[in-house]
């Protein structure tokens, strides 16, 4: 399953909330999405089911292993 998710580009030097301005602009997004998604196909020799780009999607999963983001204040 591949969904898009522009959150993972935050940045979070400065202020207290993120800041995603250095984000591609949708269009830009949108197409790097579906190249990436092609790319998936091609890579596992089948079809990649997706999510919607730019929708608000709930999806649930097991994640198996750790995943941490280090948001150093200090570090501007």
């Amino acid at each position: 399953l591949v969904v898009s998710q522009f959150t993972l580009f935050a940045n979070t030097k400065k202020g207290n909330r993120p800041s995603f301005l250095e984000a591609g602009k949708p269009d830009f997004a949108n197409k790097m999405y579906q190249i990436f998604c092609i790319e998936m196909c091609k890579m596992i020799s089948r079809k990649v089911q997706t999510g919607v780009f730019g929708a608000e999607m709930e999806v649930q999963l097991l994640n198996d292993g750790p995943y941490t983001i280090i948001i150093d204040s200090k570090n501007k």
